[in-house]
């Protein structure tokens, strides 16, 4: 018999767990209690009652996000030192900074807090839980951000979960402030800067934090160049390429809300800037209706192609069409910087879907850069699933 909240796994299915693969699948699992509910807490042990972990249990193919190797209570002490853990490194990162409030606070497995993500813009954390377990947790979650970071520097919490628990488990959960809500300035400062952050109706937490290293390449890279950024949702690409002396912008993206945030951001930082223009297009459609030689540095990040491995080949397929589509109408001597940000696709995989555009296109193609995600979304090196951001520099001849 077991113990209540005790999960016994199967002979030989402990192994990725003592290499600290923080997930159990539930094939894995031997026994469990028959009263286990989604979101409590569990202790994972080996076959031959080996203590293995401490986690989050749930309905699915995860079945137990380990959130500690350790026999540890999850409580809120639990929840303070890692937090801490998460601050402490984006100091040591430098992102905290007078002219940089934007930054990843906690970045799922990555962070040793599988299912949440905490986005920091300016005084206002923006939190999600991809998780049941998270989502139970949230207020002690909470209680120990308000104690990790520093008095003044928090003022606002938002909870934006609703789209990202799973379907069948038949939360009530709505986005709301949590904490604060009042008086909230949706602004924030990314090196130096500054951005409208929609995130009661955007994507993701409203903003793509991921991309700010990227952008700063590119900036330098923009002085005296034809830009074209495709795909722009909020603009970053484009306000950085303007401050890095663009000569020309064009921002295009199929939604025109995306479109008018953008030529906000834009307006928010130069004023009224004569070298930014926008369109509300389909990709495709434009790329076919400019000329062969108007834009000589050219920025794909598009919507994740894939979002589960069902979908491997068609992406492929997307991201080399895409590509083609781009570097058909390319200058010599221009940049591309392409990207993808679906998780299950390879940085080979994608590397090879380029590679075939560039073939099909006939053109030689130098790689200047390979690109991920900044290091305030770390990879943990025990779970590889958690890189997803891929990206390439290309120089077009």
């Amino acid at each position: 018999m077991i113990n209540n909240n005790e999960v016994i796994l199967k002979p030989k299915k402990e192994e990725s767990l003592l290499r600290f693969h923080p997930w159990v699948f539930s094939g894995a699992i031997a026994r469990k209690p028959d009263d286990l509910t989604e979101g409590d807490v569990v202790k994972v042990f080996a076959s031959n009652g080996t203590f293995l972990g401490v986690g989050h249990y749930q309905i699915g193919s995860i079945a137990v996000r380990i959130l500690s190797f350790q026999d540890v209570l999850i409580d809120k002490s639990f929840y303070v030192d890692r937090l801490t853990d998460a601050y402490n490194l984006r100091l040591k990162l430098g992102l905290i900074r007078a002219d940089n409030n934007s930054f990843r606070l906690v970045h799922g497995e990555g962070d040793n807090l599988p299912g949440l993500i905490i986005d920091i813009y300016g005084k206002t954390a923006v939190m999600q839980a991809h998780s049941i377990g998270i989502h139970c947790d949230k207020n002690l979650i909470i209680d120990a951000l308000k104690e990790v970071l520093p008095q003044g520097i928090l003022e606002n919490v938002y909870y934006k979960s609703e789209g990202t628990l799973p379907f069948k488990a038949d939360i009530d959960c709505e986005d709301s402030y949590v904490m604060g809500g009042e008086v909230v300035e949706e602004t924030a400062l990314e090196n130096g800067l500054k951005f409208h952050i929609d995130w009661l109706h955007g994507q993701k937490t409203g903003f793509f934090v991921d991309q700010r290293e990227n952008r700063s390449l590119l900036e330098k890279y923009s002085v005296g160049k034809n830009v074209l950024n495709m795909f722009c949702y909020t603009g970053g690409f484009s306000v950085y390429a303007l401050r890095g002396g663009a000569k020309k912008v064009m921002s295009v993206d199929s939604s025109s809300k995306a479109v008018m945030l953008t030529d906000d951001n834009v307006r928010f930082n130069f004023g009224e800037e004569s070298r930014h223009e926008s369109k509300a297009k389909d990709a495709f459609k434009f790329l076919k209706s400019i000329d062969g030689d108007t834009y000589d540095l050219v920025i794909l990040d598009p919507p994740a192609f894939a979002k589960h491995r069902g979908a491997i080949n068609n992406a492929l397929q997307g991201y080399k069409k895409l590509n083609l589509a781009a570097i058909e109408k390319m200058p010599k001597g221009s940049l591309l910087f392409t990207f993808s940000c679906s998780q299950v696709i390879s940085r080979e995989q994608f590397r090879l879907a380029v590679f075939s555009a560039a073939a099909l296109a006939g053109r030689r193609v130098r790689i200047l850069h390979q690109l991920s995600q900044p290091a305030d979304h770390p990879i943990n090196i025990y779970h590889p699933e958690g890189e997803y951001l891929k990206g390439l520099v290309l120089y077009i001849e």
